[in-house]
């Protein structure tokens, strides 16, 4: 069957009263971003529905593209009609549509909706037209108005009159944009892309921060970063990736700092530097992935005192989550993968082999005064380059060649 257009239904943002035509913009921005990769695709965001019209395009692959975005309650691939279009009109297009799925021994039912009252057939006009038509040209299929196998949704509008037959679950949210603004400390671990993608969930549009320590990380732990953070736009669309050098951060640690709190002093460094970030980027707090008690700087103790360094929020969506549960989110989103490659991000080197669980807050800032944080936050601030990362973007195969020569 050929499909003139998907149909969206609104989730909560339906709820959202004066601001609700806000949450409609934004999730038109979202969509047409999502899916710019497809020529002629046209994005109309109205008050009760999103309407794509695909001109051409194949339903299933625009289909595939629009379950992940944030926002949507659900959607159906729908055959429009002229207002006027006559019942025969209807008729024709419902047993196409209800052939291409019917399967020997399955029901249906007919569900109307008449927005439109100038039409000339009522709900139950329209509900017997077509129904008993389809009884007639169908061979098998039977009515049940319960639980059918098979519903046709008739909607006759002032637009026009649409048909669907499916009804696809969305990914329900909100609108990433309509959350506010905030960073994203993101390894290359498995944590921190699922923290971001709950954080996009409820409608919060981040700018990812990567610390990028070379020689100690290699340039495939850079491009995986960047394909992680390209698995996230998916959901929400573009997303801003924050490089930031930290190798003379950490060596100047590494040097002047016991070994017991170079991890400690190195996370508030860290944090500092995000806080910095986030501030100038007019965010209003700091994302992590952090889960409590799943590695030493993540008990309740070393969060007091790497938190101690900002005011800013520092939001952990993933705080009391196990491991497995981080895992099944990130092989649903598609992230997994690419976050198990062994590419080492900067969080794995000088990792100690006896780091505190307990820091003490004092002892912490009387050995971060052997190092020089202004100056050393001052040239990473100064060192960090900004990408926009787009929907499909591929920075480990695109560089696959530069690679094959650094081996």
């Amino acid at each position: 069957m050929e499909y003139s257009e998907i149909m969206v239904r609104y989730g909560e943002l339906s709820t959202k009263g004066k601001n609700k035509k806000d949450f409609i913009r934004q999730l038109g921005h979202n969509v047409r971003d999502v899916l710019s990769g497809f020529d002629g695709i046209e994005v109309l965001a109205q008050h009760d529905r999103l309407h794509v019209l695909l001109h051409g395009q194949a339903a299933e692959p625009v289909m595939d593209a629009l379950s992940k975005v944030f926002g949507i309650e659900t959607f159906s691939p729908v055959v429009r009609l002229d207002k006027d279009a006559t019942i025969e009109e209807l008729q024709q297009t419902a047993v196409q549509m209800i052939s291409d799925q019917f399967e020997e021994g399955q029901t249906f039912k007919v569900s109307t909706n008449r927005q439109n009252k100038a039409y000339p057939l009522n709900t139950y006009g329209v509900d017997n037209g077509i129904g008993g038509y389809v009884l007639d040209n169908i061979d098998g299929i039977n009515v049940k108005m319960k639980n059918p196998d098979i519903e046709l949704r008739v909607d006759v509008r002032l637009t026009g009159i649409y048909l669907s037959s499916v009804t696809i679950q969305g990914a329900l949210g909100l609108p990433v944009g309509t959350g506010g603004r905030a960073t994203m400390m993101l390894s290359g671990g498995i944590d921190s892309p699922v923290a971001a993608y709950m954080g996009m969930k409820r409608g919060v549009k981040i700018d990812m921060i990567h610390f990028f320590s070379p020689p100690y990380t290699s340039q495939q732990a850079l491009a995986k970063a960047k394909d992680l953070t390209a698995k996230l736009t998916a959901f929400g669309g573009t997303i801003d990736f924050i490089e930031v050098p930290f190798t003379k951060v950490q060596e100047d640690i590494k040097e002047k700092v016991p070994e017991g709190y170079l991890m400690t002093i190195q996370r508030r460094m860290m944090l500092r530097l995000a806080a910095a970030i986030t501030l100038d980027r007019h965010c209003n707090g700091v994302f992590t992935g952090e889960s409590l008690g799943q590695v030493a700087s993540q008990t309740i103790e070393s969060m007091r005192v790497i938190n101690e360094v900002t005011s800013l929020p520092v939001l952990r969506p993933l705080l009391s989550f196990d491991k497995t549960e981080i895992i099944k989110i990130a092989r649903d989103i598609d992230t997994y993968d690419l976050s198990i490659m062994p590419f080492e991000d900067c969080c794995t080197i000088f990792t100690p082999p006896s780091p505190k669980t307990k820091p003490d807050l004092d002892k912490t800032l009387k050995f971060e005064k052997n190092i020089d944080v202004e100056g050393l936050m001052k040239d990473a601030l100064e060192g960090i380059k900004v990408t926009k990362i787009h929907v499909g973007d591929d920075y480990l195969n695109a560089q696959k060649d530069v690679f094959a020569e650094l081996l």
